[in-house]
Parts: C-alpha cells; structure tokens; sequence
C-alpha cells in the first residue's frame, strides 16, 4: 500500500541477509506432525521450508540465518550448510523457547553483513518481490517494513491498521470474527537499529516490540499474491493441493 503513489526503487536484494523464524513448537499441527518441526512439513514431498530457500535464492538472496529452537537439529541436519540448494545457511539455536524478538536477538551477532535485513516467518509463504521491498523500506527510512496482505477471513490473525504515507498507525489483536482485513504476512525488512529496541529474554516481536517502535516509522507494502500460513491441518491440506502453483510462484523470479 503506497499512498503517495510514487515509483519505488528497486532495493538490490543481492547481498542482503535473510533471517527465517523457524523454532516454533507447531502445537496446532502436533496433530498430523506429532515429531517433526513445523518448516519441515512436506509439501508436495519437500520440506515447507525448502520452498522458502529457494524463493530466496531465486531473487539472490543466499545467505541465510536459520534461527532454530523446537527440534532443531533435524532442521540443521536436512540442510546442512545449504551449498546442496545453492545457498549459504548459518544457524541460531535457542537455549530455551525465546518468541520471535528472542530468536532474532540471539541471532544478532550474525546479521553483521548489511545495513538491513529481511525477516521471514517459517511456516507461511508470501509471494513478494524482495528488492521491491527493500526498495520501499530505504525509501521511506523506517525502522521496520512488513509485507502485508489482504485477506477474505483475518478471523485468526490479528490485523494491520494504516495511517498516511503508507505507515502503520496500530496493530490489532485477533476477534475471531470472520471479516476482511490486512494481516501481517509474516515477510520484514528491518534495520539494524531494530535490535536496540528489543529487550533481553523472551519476547514477541509481533506484541513486544513492533507496538512499541510505531513512533519510529513502521511502514507496510501491500501484496497481491500468493499467501498462505500452514499453520493448522485445514490451511496445511490447503497448501498440499495448492503445491503446484505454490512451486510456480517461488520460482518465477529466478534471477
């Protein structure tokens, strides 16, 4: 959602670091996926996660920070150090169960290569032009970026509400009530002052730290694509169906 209606610079992917959240204990899948970390839930016979790689990879994005928790290591031992998919892979493995602002935080110390980074959610699938975003994130100068989408139902996640100039003026917990609405697509760019605003120990960065920096400048770019969360057995049947298509739009950019 761009307001001002002004061109955005591509923001050179090439270079810049991704994060990818992938520690979560995936209780609302324990159902089907009683022993395997939720990113590794196969899609179409691969791993979720390995999709998320290769979208990156895709758009030159090849150096990659896993911040793992939740049976980790069979998440290190399917890839490894990543050179198998043509990608550089480190890792972040939470002590203790840390929320999303702890595992970024721990992994702090490995996001040193550049002025910004992307953030990603392991266990959904945004279908976004990463040097888009980048490009809207430099230009609006924020502390933080997200790539929000509009859904049909936002019955389960909590939305986004916008001011002008493409700024995020609130975050909106989840009613339950089945209406339209922007949600958070789980895809970030943040700058690196991002982690003077996160505080030691456990922590959200969706409650925690995203509320609290909103007089900082957090901005938000619409996407019109794909999204889809394979975070409960009905949205996790829907991705298998969808899996042909969901391959097709993570490979379209292949830079």
């Amino acid at each position: 959602m761009n307001d001002s209606n002004v061109p955005i610079a591509d923001g050179n992917a090439n270079n810049v670091q991704a994060a990818l959240l992938v520690g979560g204990l995936g209780t609302r899948l324990r159902s089907v996926l009683p022993s395997v970390p939720k990113p590794l839930a196969s899609v179409g016979g691969k791993p979720f996660l390995e999709l998320l790689v290769l979208q990156l990879r895709n758009q030159n994005i090849r150096t990659l920070i896993m911040c793992t928790g939740h049976l980790g290591e069979q998440i290190e031992n399917e890839f490894g150090n990543g050179s198998a998919l043509g990608v550089t892979i480190a890792y972040s493995q939470e002590p203790q169960p840390l929320g999303t602002a702890g595992a970024l935080s721990l992994a702090s110390s490995r996001l040193i290569n550049s002025r910004d980074f992307i953030l990603m959610n392991g266990d959904s699938f945004l279908e976004v032009d990463f040097d888009r975003l980048l490009g809207f994130h430099r230009q609006h100068g924020g502390i933080a970026t997200l790539a929000i989408r509009r859904v049909e139902s936002a019955a389960r996640f909590g939305t986004v509400e916008m001011g002008p100039n493409s700024r995020v003026s609130a975050f909106l917990e989840k009613t339950g009530r089945d209406a339209p609405g922007l949600i958070n697509g789980g895809v970030y760019v943040f700058s690196r002052s991002i982690f003077d605003w996160i505080q030691p120990g456990p922590s959200s960065l969706e409650k925690d730290v995203l509320p609290r920096i909103l007089d900082q400048g957090v901005y938000a770019l619409e996407q019109k694509g794909m999204f889809i969360d394979i975070g409960t057995p009905a949205d996790y049947a829907r991705a298998q169906k969808l899996y042909q298509e969901l391959t097709a739009k993570m490979t379209a950019f292949n830079r």
